[in-house]
């Protein structure tokens, strides 16, 4: 697509208010619909666009393996650990309410990070799943 510079030029004008649309839904999604799962596909969306338009090079060059299988293992520490964070301070397994000076805070901080971690293993998985598959060789190829 390298020649195709009226998509190239909308798709660096898009890409950030999808990304920005991604955050809206991560941070509005315990007041409606959205999430942490709706707003990691939705950044995983954006970079997979960016392949798309540009190479998948660039992408990698946007959003490394490393970085993409580090967000796997980060977002699932992040979730196991405002539940271990509850237990020890004294309540249950992802129980929020111990979690802040008062229950309705304390709510608010567990959702709040228990969405973000979700959000970031969503993205990272959905980016390696398109980044094994857009990167295989066809059978009799050479690479």
């Amino acid at each position: 697509m390298t020649r195709d510079l009226v998509l190239r030029v909308l798709g660096k004008l898009l890409i950030p208010f999808v990304l920005l649309f991604a955050f809206y839904v991560q941070f509005h999604g315990d007041f409606g619909p959205g999430g942490g799962f709706q707003a990691g596909v939705i950044t995983a969306a954006a970079v997979i666009f960016y392949a798309v338009i540009f190479g998948l090079p660039a992408a990698r060059r946007f959003a490394p393996d490393w970085i993409v299988e580090t967000m796997i293992g980060a977002g699932v520490l992040v979730y196991g650990g405002v539940g271990v964070l509850g237990v020890l301070l004294g309540g249950n397994y992802l129980d929020y309410f111990v979690l802040a000076h008062d229950t309705v805070h304390g709510q608010e901080r567990g959702i709040f990070w228990v969405e973000a971690g979700v959000a970031i293993t969503v993205s990272g998985v959905m980016l390696k799943v398109f980044y094994m598959f857009a990167g295989r060789q066809r059978s009799g190829e050479q690479a």
